[in-house]
């Protein structure tokens, strides 16, 4: 889930602050320092970006793995239900993993008895495709 291009944008603010600070120093370091400090904070955008994947044997959503065995019915979400879902509809108690620049979700039902968490709920550009990748993997086991 790559960061929105606005998110790049805003983060090319720290050019113009850098060349703030910097340049009454000198020019170049300014200058060099600006162009780094950009690159940095693009990089973090790429490289905190989140997968979500679907396999025969896990579901993905970043760092965490769901067995699809234990994996309930999945719901995809849009516009107002997303919002919802978000927000008046949440369960405390359900794993999040939402991105503000992505404004669809998912929502997947958790089925093992042990796991005091509800359903996860996981915001994803395209939800149906990520449901019905959910389904055709459960069908499969």
């Amino acid at each position: 889930m790559w960061a929105a291009p606005y998110m790049f944008l805003a983060t090319a603010l720290v050019i113009p602050a850098s060349l703030l600070v910097f340049l009454p120093i000198n020019t170049t370091v300014g200058l060099i320092t600006a162009v780094v400090l950009y690159a940095a904070c693009v990089v973090v955008l790429i490289v905190a970006s989140p997968v979500v994947e679907v396999t025969t044997e896990f579901f993905s959503a970043g760092k965490a793995r769901l067995p699809i065995g234990f994996a309930g019915e999945a719901t995809a979400y849009r516009d107002e239900e997303a919002t919802l879902e978000r927000g008046q509809r949440l369960d405390a108690r359900a794993w999040l993993m939402l991105r503000g620049w992505v404004r669809p979700v998912m929502k997947i039902e958790i089925t093992d008895p042990d796991d005091p968490t509800p359903y996860w709920l996981v915001s994803t550009r395209r939800p149906e495709r990520v449901v019905e990748a959910l389904s055709d993997a459960r069908s499969r086991v």
